[in-house]
């Protein structure tokens, strides 16, 4: 059985800093490209950071580079979010999401495995 559980989530001030780790389990993680996206309040889930299989590409939307980082350790099956210089307008719920394919996307239908989520809000 498939898991994927995101923590780290929170409240935190314009300007601070988050990190998020998704944890999955029953998937062959290691050949998994990984994805964070979000969904604000009234938002469609937007993507926001992926990863290939090895860490050895990454992709930020627009709204994000230069603030996230994103990075993963395949010997403990994690995949993290470094959330820094955070704004108001970045929050949302946060979902991690494994892709089981081979080509890398950001395409949120392409990934197979999702989490629940783990609210992020930033307060000004």
């Amino acid at each position: 059985q498939v898991h994927v559980v995101e923590s780290g989530g929170g409240l935190v001030q314009a300007g601070g800093s988050l990190r998020l780790s998704c944890a999955a389990s029953g998937l062959p993680f290691s050949r998994c490209h990984m994805g964070w996206f979000r969904q604000g309040p009234g938002k469609e889930r937007e993507f926001v950071a992926a990863i290939t299989w090895s860490g050895g590409s990454t992709r930020y939307a627009d709204s994000v580079k230069g603030r996230f980082t994103i990075s993963r350790d395949n010997a403990k099956n994690t995949v993290y979010l470094q959330m820094n210089s955070l704004k108001p307008e970045d929050t949302a719920v946060y979902y991690c999401a494994a892709d089981s394919s081979p080509l890398f996307t950001t395409a949120h239908s392409a990934y197979d495995y999702w989490g629940q989520g783990t609210q992020v809000t930033v307060s000004s």
